[in-house]
C-alpha cells in the first residue's frame, strides 16, 4: 500500500468515527448545540423550522448525500416528536 493509500484511509476511518448525523462538531461551539439555540430564538416557529428541515433532506436525498440525508430527515422528525410529546 502506498502511503497515499494509507493515508486516504486513515481520513476516510475519521470521518466515518465522527457522527456527523446526530453530533456534527461545525453545529457545537462554547458548549451550545445550535439546535437549541435556534429553538431559543424561534419560540412558537421551532416546530416550523424542523418540518422545513425534513421536508429539505427529503427533497434532496437522491441527489446529495443518499441514506445520510435520510437519516437527518429521521433526527429531525425524532426531534419534532419530541417537542410534541413535552
Amino acid at each position: 500500500m502506498t502511503d497515499y493509500g494509507r493515508i486516504m484511509r486513515e481520513i476516510d476511518a475519521e470521518r466515518e468515527a465522527q457522527d456527523v448525523v446526530n453530533r456534527p462538531k461545525h453545529y457545537n461551539q462554547s458548549s451550545i448545540e445550535c439546535i437549541e439555540a435556534i429553538k431559543a430564538a424561534t419560540g412558537d416557529g421551532f416546530e416550523a423550522y424542523l418540518q422545513g428541515n425534513i421536508l429539505k433532506y427529503l427533497w434532496r436525498y437522491k441527489y446529495k448525500n443518499g441514506v445520510q440525508d435520510l437519516k437527518k430527515a429521521q433526527w429531525y422528525l425524532n426531534k419534532l416528536i419530541e417537542v410534541k410529546n413535552v
